[in-house]
């Protein structure tokens, strides 16, 4: 190894490293603008589900807020998960 080789490594690691901190600095010097533009991101998602309509209690078993109270079938039994009569 020579000294043209040696000083021609030295120069591409230190053009590597200048390359390297502009890169870094260019990053750091737009993160307030990053950190703004997530924290605003983060607030309309807040506010979008502070507005959403108020969840159905519990208890409504799948019915909608606007169905009249009582059993959900209407008062009808529902054959979808009742037992079926003894064979025989």
């Amino acid at each position: 190894m020579n000294w043209d080789n040696i000083s021609l490594i030295i120069l591409a690691a230190f053009g590597c490293l200048t390359l390297l901190l502009a890169q870094v600095s260019e990053v750091l010097s737009k993160l307030p603008q990053i950190i703004r533009a997530w924290r605003q991101v983060r607030q309309e998602l807040n506010t979008d589900t502070d507005n959403r309509c108020p969840r159905p209690p519990a208890n409504t078993f799948g019915r909608r807020v606007s169905d009249p109270p009582g059993p959900p079938d209407g008062g009808r039994r529902s054959t979808r998960n009742s037992p079926s009569p003894p064979a025989g």
